[in-house]
Formats: C-alpha cells, structure tokens, sequence
C-alpha cells in the first residue's frame, strides 16, 4: 500500500503533516496559517480542498492556527475532542466542519483506524494520535503512525502506542543547558517547559527510546525542536546513539526553521 508522510511545520512557531495512505489525505495539526499551508501543500502536490481530514491535537495556536482559514472549505472534516473544539472555536469568526470524538475511544474514517490518546500537557484536554490502515496481506500490509507531541512525561499508555508504531513521530523540544542559558524566555516560562506537563528534553526522549527492546519502528522522526533552546546537530549526534539506529530503523530530525528531515 502506498504511504506517503510528510512534516510540514515543526516548532512553536507551527506544527502541522500531511499523511497520505492509499486515496486518503489527512492533516495531523494545523499550526501554520491556511495560506502558508495551502502553500506546503502544493509543493506536495496536492490542495486543501483535495483534504479528506484535519485532526487536532489540542488547541495551542502552534497546532490549531490553520483552522480560522481552513474553515472556509465546509465539506472538510475537523476531528478534535469537545474541549479542543471549544477552546478554538472560541477564537474563530465561523464554524468548521467539527468532528468531534471523545479521547480514549477509537474510530474509524476512511482507510484508518485513529486512537485518540491523552497526553500530559498544559492545554484543555491533549491527545497524541495513533493511526492504523491496511490489511494483513501482501497487497495491503498493515501500517501505523503515531503522533506524539507537547507533552511532559510519558505514560504508560503513551509508551505502549509509541512501541507499536511504524512511523513514530516524537517531539524532542529542548537542550536543557541551551534552555537554562536563554534569555528571552523568564523563568516561569522555564519551569513550565520543564514540567510534567509541559515538553520532553533531548535526554528524556532519548532515554525513553532506549528504553525499548522490541519496538516496532521502521523510521523515527523526532521533531518540535525549540528554533531557540536546541539544535538540529544536538540531536543528531546525540541520536546516534540510539540502541537500533541505522540497522532496525532510521531516524530523522526535523528542522524547526525548514521543516527538512535530517538523518541521523
């Protein structure tokens, strides 16, 4: 089955990709504007109005802000939880075509099976997101993506949907020392990010990867890096490490100026 992934926007300043499986074509986050991603889109080869889905993952501006514009095309579908739905909806001057599901409880749409996880993170209600299509045959083999993002720690359910993963998409938002040297940002903006409910650092997400022994991973990307509080290079070099990395499956970081993979 032809599966095609794509990161358009990862950092604060905007996260949003485009998954494409078989004739379907969904958004994962919408934090760029409609305009810009419209743009994104059409260096993909595809519109907004060819979209068969949008799916939020909570309401922060860094993955919501697409919405206001994208709201215009009514035939396209929003998927977000209730309290996702009223936090944007609160900012919009009209309604998008919301698709409200509840968090913990899987559905269907199209060629996909989505698992609405929750994840620790300062917003509403946060949910990581991990998605299923295919069959168990040679024509259409089982795949999976999980979507794991703006969270703190990581629980167990978070652990088990990310060991299953194929595709797994992980934040690794901060270099601690970077962070701690910064000025810009005031200390009770740091202790936030440092939080249980605030973002993973370098370490602790590699930390959490190495943990696992028998992960389902054929490639990783790690992604929303702070443009100010990290580094493309960190990363790499520190991911190189990785227990699996170039033999079980290959890793990828994003850049959170270009949104270009770089492999590790």
């Amino acid at each position: 089955m032809d599966v095609n992934f794509k990161i358009l926007g990862s950092s604060s300043a905007g996260n949003s990709s485009l998954l494409q499986v078989k004739g379907s074509k969904i958004l994962i986050d919408a934090g760029l504007s409609a305009r810009k991603l419209q743009s994104l889109l059409s260096e993909q080869g595809t519109s907004a109005e060819e979209l068969d889905a949008v799916f939020l993952t909570h309401e922060h501006a860094d993955h919501s802000a697409g919405i206001r514009g994208l709201s215009k095309f009514q035939q396209l579908p929003v998927f977000a939880n209730q309290d996702t739905v009223q936090a944007v909806q609160s900012k919009l001057p009209r309604r998008p075509n919301w698709k409200i599901f509840e968090t913990g409880k899987s559905f269907e749409f199209k060629e996909f099976m989505i698992h609405p996880f929750s994840v620790p993170h300062d917003a509403y209600d946060p949910v990581g997101f991990y998605f299923q299509w295919g069959k168990d045959d040679l024509f259409e083999p089982h795949g999976s993506l999980a979507w794991v993002t703006d969270l703190g720690f990581v629980p167990t359910l978070v652990r088990e949907r990310i060991r299953k993963a194929k595709i797994l998409v992980v934040e690794s938002n901060y270099c601690p020392r970077m962070l701690e040297a910064d000025i810009k940002r005031p200390w009770s903006l740091k202790q936030r990010i440092r939080s249980r409910h605030g973002h993973l650092s370098n370490q602790s997400t590699f930390d959490l990867l190495n943990s696992y022994t028998s992960p389902c991973w054929q490639k990783i990307f790690i992604m929303h890096l702070s443009k100010d509080c990290n580094d493309v290079d960190i990363v790499r070099n520190q991911f190189k490490e990785l227990n699996g990395q170039g033999n079980r499956f290959q890793t990828f970081v994003i850049d959170p100026t270009t949104a270009e993979p770089h492999l590790v």
